[in-house]
Protein backbone atom coordinates (compact mmCIF):
# COMPACT_ATOMS: atom_id res chain seq x y z
CA UNK A 1 0.00 0.00 0.00
CA UNK A 2 1.57 3.84 -1.41
CA UNK A 3 2.09 6.13 1.76
CA UNK A 4 -1.25 8.00 0.70
CA UNK A 5 -3.82 5.19 0.94
CA UNK A 6 -2.33 4.67 3.96
CA UNK A 7 -2.83 7.46 5.81
CA UNK A 8 -6.49 7.24 3.91
CA UNK A 9 -6.85 4.08 5.89
CA UNK A 10 -5.67 5.35 9.07
CA UNK A 11 -7.88 8.58 8.75
CA UNK A 12 -10.66 6.49 7.88
CA UNK A 13 -10.09 4.24 11.53
CA UNK A 14 -9.69 7.20 13.15
CA UNK A 15 -13.08 9.09 12.08
CA UNK A 16 -15.26 11.46 14.23
CA UNK A 17 -18.85 11.49 12.54
CA UNK A 18 -19.98 13.68 14.51
CA UNK A 19 -17.16 16.04 14.46
CA UNK A 20 -16.85 15.15 9.87
CA UNK A 21 -20.88 16.10 10.23
CA UNK A 22 -20.47 19.72 11.59
CA UNK A 23 -17.76 20.24 9.17
CA UNK A 24 -19.98 19.68 6.65
CA UNK A 25 -22.24 21.57 7.63
CA UNK A 26 -20.02 24.90 8.53
CA UNK A 27 -19.78 25.11 5.10
CA UNK A 28 -15.73 24.97 5.12
CA UNK A 29 -15.02 23.75 1.07
CA UNK A 30 -13.39 20.42 1.97
CA UNK A 31 -14.55 17.52 -0.95
CA UNK A 32 -13.62 15.71 2.31
CA UNK A 33 -13.53 16.38 6.26
CA UNK A 34 -12.77 12.60 8.64
CA UNK A 35 -13.59 14.97 11.87
CA UNK A 36 -10.29 13.55 13.16
CA UNK A 37 -9.08 16.48 16.13
CA UNK A 38 -5.31 17.07 15.93
CA UNK A 39 -4.10 15.19 18.90
CA UNK A 40 -4.80 12.07 17.11
CA UNK A 41 -3.31 13.83 13.68
CA UNK A 42 -0.22 13.98 15.27
CA UNK A 43 -0.15 10.31 16.37
CA UNK A 44 -0.67 9.53 12.71
CA UNK A 45 2.23 11.84 11.37
CA UNK A 46 4.06 10.39 13.89
CA UNK A 47 4.13 7.37 12.24
CA UNK A 48 5.84 8.81 8.90
CA UNK A 49 9.40 10.10 7.94
CA UNK A 50 8.95 13.81 7.63
CA UNK A 51 9.11 13.70 3.40
CA UNK A 52 8.42 16.85 1.32
CA UNK A 53 7.27 14.95 -1.80
CA UNK A 54 4.42 12.79 0.42
CA UNK A 55 3.88 16.18 1.95
CA UNK A 56 3.38 17.61 -1.30
CA UNK A 57 0.93 15.15 -2.50
CA UNK A 58 -0.77 14.98 0.49
CA UNK A 59 -1.63 18.94 0.12
CA UNK A 60 -3.04 18.68 -3.27
CA UNK A 61 -5.40 15.98 -1.48
CA UNK A 62 -8.32 17.96 -1.22
CA UNK A 63 -8.93 16.46 2.39
CA UNK A 64 -8.93 18.53 5.40
CA UNK A 65 -7.08 16.24 7.31
CA UNK A 66 -4.46 15.14 4.27
CA UNK A 67 -3.78 18.87 4.27
CA UNK A 68 -3.20 18.84 7.95
CA UNK A 69 -0.99 16.32 7.68
CA UNK A 70 0.98 17.11 5.02
CA UNK A 71 1.92 20.65 7.01
CA UNK A 72 3.16 18.09 10.11
CA UNK A 73 5.40 16.00 7.45
CA UNK A 74 6.80 18.68 5.16
CA UNK A 75 10.70 18.63 6.56
CA UNK A 76 11.42 21.98 8.67
CA UNK A 77 14.53 22.53 6.46
CA UNK A 78 12.66 22.80 3.55
CA UNK A 79 10.07 24.30 4.16
CA UNK A 80 11.29 27.93 2.75
CA UNK A 81 9.80 30.97 1.51
CA UNK A 82 8.39 30.09 -2.06
CA UNK A 83 6.62 26.74 -0.40
CA UNK A 84 5.19 28.61 2.05
CA UNK A 85 4.18 31.49 -0.21
CA UNK A 86 2.62 28.79 -2.21
CA UNK A 87 0.74 27.19 0.20
CA UNK A 88 -0.43 30.24 1.79
CA UNK A 89 -1.63 31.29 -1.43
CA UNK A 90 -4.03 27.95 -2.11
CA UNK A 91 -5.41 28.01 0.91
CA UNK A 92 -9.17 29.86 0.81
CA UNK A 93 -10.38 32.17 3.51
CA UNK A 94 -13.13 29.54 4.16
CA UNK A 95 -9.90 27.48 5.58
CA UNK A 96 -8.46 29.70 8.58
CA UNK A 97 -8.01 27.09 10.25
CA UNK A 98 -5.30 25.13 8.02
CA UNK A 99 -3.78 28.76 8.40
CA UNK A 100 -3.38 28.68 11.66
CA UNK A 101 -2.07 24.99 11.65
CA UNK A 102 0.61 26.16 9.02
CA UNK A 103 1.55 29.28 11.33
CA UNK A 104 2.08 27.06 14.65
CA UNK A 105 3.60 23.81 12.72
CA UNK A 106 6.35 25.51 10.44
CA UNK A 107 6.29 29.03 9.95
CA UNK A 108 6.82 30.72 12.94
CA UNK A 109 9.97 28.04 13.63
CA UNK A 110 11.43 29.13 10.79
CA UNK A 111 14.31 31.42 11.03
CA UNK A 112 12.50 34.46 8.25
CA UNK A 113 9.70 34.15 10.36
CA UNK A 114 9.84 37.64 11.81
CA UNK A 115 10.63 39.08 8.43
CA UNK A 116 8.24 36.95 6.64
CA UNK A 117 5.80 37.56 9.51
CA UNK A 118 5.64 41.93 8.80
CA UNK A 119 5.82 41.37 5.00
CA UNK A 120 2.46 39.86 5.46
CA UNK A 121 0.96 41.83 7.83
CA UNK A 122 1.62 44.74 5.24
CA UNK A 123 0.04 42.45 1.94
CA UNK A 124 -3.47 43.39 0.28
CA UNK A 125 -4.59 40.06 1.15
CA UNK A 126 -5.91 38.34 3.88
CA UNK A 127 -4.85 35.36 3.92
CA UNK A 128 -1.20 36.87 4.06
CA UNK A 129 -2.34 38.99 6.54
CA UNK A 130 -3.97 36.45 8.50
CA UNK A 131 -0.58 34.58 8.17
CA UNK A 132 1.45 37.41 9.41
CA UNK A 133 -0.74 37.98 12.04
CA UNK A 134 -0.67 34.68 13.39
CA UNK A 135 3.35 33.91 12.99
CA UNK A 136 4.15 37.30 15.24
CA UNK A 137 1.43 35.87 17.87
CA UNK A 138 3.28 33.00 17.94
CA UNK A 139 7.20 34.62 18.06
CA UNK A 140 5.47 36.88 20.80
CA UNK A 141 4.53 33.90 22.75
CA UNK A 142 8.08 32.11 22.81
CA UNK A 143 9.30 35.82 23.64
CA UNK A 144 10.27 37.42 20.60
CA UNK A 145 11.75 41.27 21.48
CA UNK A 146 10.88 43.70 18.77
CA UNK A 147 12.55 46.61 18.22
CA UNK A 148 11.06 50.08 18.83
CA UNK A 149 10.58 50.51 14.68
CA UNK A 150 9.15 46.62 14.56
CA UNK A 151 6.66 47.86 17.18
CA UNK A 152 5.68 51.07 15.37
CA UNK A 153 5.30 48.67 12.49
CA UNK A 154 3.26 46.42 13.93
CA UNK A 155 0.65 48.85 16.00
CA UNK A 156 0.35 50.95 12.68
CA UNK A 157 -0.79 47.26 10.77
CA UNK A 158 -2.47 46.23 13.64
CA UNK A 159 -4.74 49.15 13.81
CA UNK A 160 -5.62 49.75 10.19
CA UNK A 161 -6.12 45.91 9.90
CA UNK A 162 -8.76 45.24 12.84
CA UNK A 163 -11.91 47.14 11.35
CA UNK A 164 -11.39 43.74 8.37
CA UNK A 165 -14.67 42.36 7.72
CA UNK A 166 -12.92 39.31 7.58
CA UNK A 167 -13.43 37.50 11.39
CA UNK A 168 -10.76 35.33 11.10
CA UNK A 169 -8.15 37.96 10.32
CA UNK A 170 -10.49 40.19 13.09
CA UNK A 171 -9.46 37.54 15.57
CA UNK A 172 -5.84 37.01 14.85
CA UNK A 173 -5.64 41.11 14.90
CA UNK A 174 -6.67 40.80 18.29
CA UNK A 175 -4.84 38.14 19.48
CA UNK A 176 -1.72 39.83 18.58
CA UNK A 177 -2.27 42.99 20.28
CA UNK A 178 -3.16 41.30 23.61
CA UNK A 179 0.27 38.80 23.14
CA UNK A 180 2.06 42.12 22.83
CA UNK A 181 0.55 44.03 25.77
CA UNK A 182 1.76 41.42 27.88
CA UNK A 183 5.51 42.74 27.36
CA UNK A 184 5.34 45.74 29.53
CA UNK A 185 3.05 48.27 30.62
CA UNK A 186 3.77 50.70 28.11
CA UNK A 187 2.82 48.30 25.46
CA UNK A 188 -0.73 47.48 27.12
CA UNK A 189 -1.60 51.49 26.83
CA UNK A 190 -0.71 51.24 23.33
CA UNK A 191 -2.78 48.10 22.77
CA UNK A 192 -5.65 49.85 25.24
CA UNK A 193 -5.80 52.69 22.36
CA UNK A 194 -6.16 50.70 19.55
CA UNK A 195 -9.10 48.11 20.97
CA UNK A 196 -11.42 50.68 22.50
Amino acid sequence: MNPIDAIKADLRAAMNGVASKAIRESGMGYKLAFGVELPRLREIAAGYAADRRLAQALWQEDIRECKMLAIMLYPHEEFDRDIAALWVESIHPELAELAQLLCMERLSTQPYAAEQAFQWMASERELFQLCGFLTLTRLLMRGAQLSPAAEREFLDQAAATLPSPYLPLRKAVHNALLRYGECSDEAAQQVARIIK
